[in-house]
């Protein structure tokens, strides 16, 4: 990596201050500025991957026991075709956006130049640590930020293997990962940054959002929430129960955008329930705590918090191991909006099902809570599906199908409302950290007297007339 002499940082100062300091120099040295220079760097974080890919693997095994299959689809391989996608788009995201300039500005060209913020601090969760961290970091990078990465604690093979990772292929003063728990990540808070993307729970994210504003530091919350899936009668079932079976389980249902509960027309309930129990069979066998495809929860402390949600009409499993942070996959059936399991986000394999009728019974539940992450929605029936997608708010939307929407990168992925603010992925990410920068350039020819003072009857004629001319 191309690095500058820095006189005014101390290198050998690996303290949170020393880091963060090391790192303002070097963006203002111009350095990462560079489109070649951010080439450059998103290809060494290729090679860096393709290196440290079977220690990944073991870590992200070690803390959440992923699958290598697992593992690649959601985290390591989406993330290798995401830096490509960057490389391949990089210089055309890059280049000055011409816009219109109005008439009585000419002659005059008016441009919006894409500039990195500066030294942005990405935090991350442990439920996807490869995915969540090095999603919003490919944005940053190719806007030519310096970043601070701090990883969840909570995943802590991953997070060691990350910072290895970094540490080896980058120099601090571009990229540095900072490890540790609730204490490293207050006094990281304390600090002032150009630009914070944290992903995790709403309550932390309104820690992070209240201390970025004593900076008045920008910031995206990539929060959660309950995401509903409304499962109408006229669909493909064998699909529609795969899907969610697929959605729901994966990571065992530690996923921020997992449906978390499912509303399910009472026409095919009972369909709907039998071929989801075939499926769970189907994909884990009839023993899950056996299958390598089936996670654990991430600690003690969740599987207790998981555990406790289970109550009710259980229809299937219901089964767990403390020993193993094991929960059998778990469908609740007949759940009321006041039952335990309705009153947080699950982030583990726990089914809710609830009966509806009439669509709009749907959408007055999902209304009635925060506006969720993601909404799934599964009907062959367009306007069914148009009703729900006015009439209801969301992060993001999928229909037919759960969280793919996120593996598109021509999509942004966010929240709303409680789910979070702003947005990044492929481009979106880019301009996320991206200060968009305003410019107009007039020529000193044409120089229109009538618009400087003294202001006489008729010059003031003559600006209300102009002024017209700026649409």
């Amino acid at each position: 990596m191309d690095t500058v002499s820095n006189n005014n940082a101390n290198p050998a100062d690996t303290s949170q201050s020393g880091i963060i300091h090391s790192q303002r120099y070097y963006f203002n040295s111009g350095a990462t500025k560079d489109i070649q220079f951010r080439i450059k760097q998103l290809t060494t974080l290729k090679k860096a991957f393709l290196v440290h890919e079977k220690n990944l693997y073991a870590a992200m095994k070690s803390d959440l026991n992923k699958s290598e299959a697992e593992a690649y689809t959601t985290e390591f391989g989406i993330t290798i075709a995401e830096i490509e996608h960057n490389l391949k788009n990089i210089r055309k995201w890059t280049k000055p956006v011409r816009v219109s300039t109005p008439l009585f500005f000419l002659p005059a060209k008016s441009y919006i130049r894409y500039e990195p913020y500066g030294v942005a601090l990405i935090i991350s969760p442990w439920n996807y640590p490869i995915k969540n961290l090095f999603g919003p970091l490919l944005g940053a990078m190719t806007a030519g930020n310096c970043c601070v990465l701090k990883p969840s604690e909570l995943a802590p093979a991953t997070s060691s293997a990350i910072s290895k990772m970094i540490s080896e292929f980058f120099k601090p003063e571009y990229l540095a990962v900072i490890e540790g728990g609730i204490p490293e990540t207050t006094d990281l808070l304390k600090e002032k940054f150009d630009y914070i993307l944290f992903t995790g729970g709403t309550a932390t994210g309104k820690i992070i959002y209240e201390a970025a504003a004593k900076h008045l530091t920008p910031v995206t919350l990539e929060l959660g929430g309950k995401s509903p899936a409304i499962v109408d009668r006229d669909i493909n079932l064998d699909v529609t129960a795969r899907r969610i079976v697929w959605g729901k389980f994966t990571n065992a249902g530690q996923t921020c955008v997992a449906p978390d509960y499912i509303l399910v027309h009472k026409e095919i309930k009972n369909r709907f329930i039998t071929r989801v129990n075939e499926i769970i069979t189907e994909f884990f066998g009839k023993d899950p705590s056996t299958s390598p495809d089936f996670g654990r929860i991430i600690n003690q402390k969740h599987f207790e918090r998981v555990k406790n949600l289970i109550s009710g009409d259980i229809i299937t499993g219901g089964l767990t191991d403390a020993s193993q942070r094991y929960i059998a996959p778990t469908i609740i059936d007949n759940v009321k909006p006041g039952d335990k399991v309705m009153q947080e986000e699950i982030f583990g394999p726990v089914m809710p099902l609830i009966e509806y009728e009439k669509t709009e019974e749907a959408i007055a539940f999902i209304n009635k809570g925060e506006k969720p992450l993601a909404l799934y929605v599964f009907s062959k029936n367009k306007k069914t599906v148009d009703k729900i997608l006015n009439e209801t708010s969301s992060g993001g939307v999928c229909i037919n199908d759960a969280f793919v929407h996120l593996g598109n990168m021509n999509l942004p992925f966010g929240g709303t409302g409680n789910s979070g603010m702003g947005a990044y992925n492929g481009k979106t990410g880019f301009e996320t950290f991206s200060h968009k920068r305003a410019v107009l350039k007039r020529s000193f020819l044409f120089d229109v007297k009538q618009r400087y003072a003294p202001y006489s009857a008729g010059k003031l004629g003559f600006l209300k007339f102009a002024m017209k001319k700026l649409l």
